[in-house]
C-alpha cells in the first residue's frame, strides 16, 4: 500500500512548519470526533461505520466520513472492505494508531479526574449570575 499523507501534514512537514512534536500529535488527533473514535477502536476493536455513527448523535455522514478519512490518511485507522453484499466495511486501529492510544487514555483519565472541577465552576458562575440578575 502506498504511503499517503494528509495534504495539511505533508505541506507542513515539507515547509518545516511544525515548531515541535506536540503540534504534529495535535494535528493528527484534532477534530471533534477523532479522539473518541480512536478510544473506541482501541478498546472495542474493529467497528463498522454504522456503529461508529451511532456513537455521535447528530453527526452527519459527511463529517464522520471526513474524520475517518483523515485518520486513515494519517495512518492511525485502517479500513477493511469485505466483498459481500451489501458491502461490509470495518475500521480498526493500525499499529501506528495503537501507539497513540496511551495518549488518548491519558486524556480520558485527565477528563474523568477533572470533570467535577469544571461542573463546579459552571454552577458557581450560574449562581453568581442569578445573584447579579436578582439584585
Amino acid at each position: 500500500m502506498p504511503i499517503q499523507l494528509r495534504r495539511e501534514i505533508e505541506n507542513r512537514m515539507r515547509n518545516h512548519d511544525f515548531f515541535c512534536e506536540k503540534e504534529l500529535t495535535m494535528t493528527v488527533i484534532s477534530g471533534k470526533y477523532k479522539v473518541v473514535i480512536i478510544w473506541h477502536l482501541g478498546h472495542e476493536g474493529p467497528l463498522r461505520y454504522g456503529k461508529i455513527f451511532k456513537l455521535f448523535p447528530g453527526i452527519s455522514d459527511r463529517i464522520l466520513t471526513k474524520q475517518l478519512r483523515e485518520l486513515e490518511h494519517d495512518g492511525i485507522v485502517g479500513r477493511n472492505v469485505y466483498p459481500v453484499a451489501p458491502p461490509k466495511v470495518e475500521y480498526c486501529l493500525t499499529d501506528l494508531g495503537k501507539t497513540i492510544l496511551p495518549v488518548v487514555d491519558e486524556m480520558w483519565r485527565w477528563g474523568k479526574e477533572n470533570m467535577k472541577y469544571y461542573y463546579e465552576k459552571l454552577l458557581e458562575k450560574d449562581k453568581n449570575q442569578k445573584k447579579t440578575a436578582g439584585g
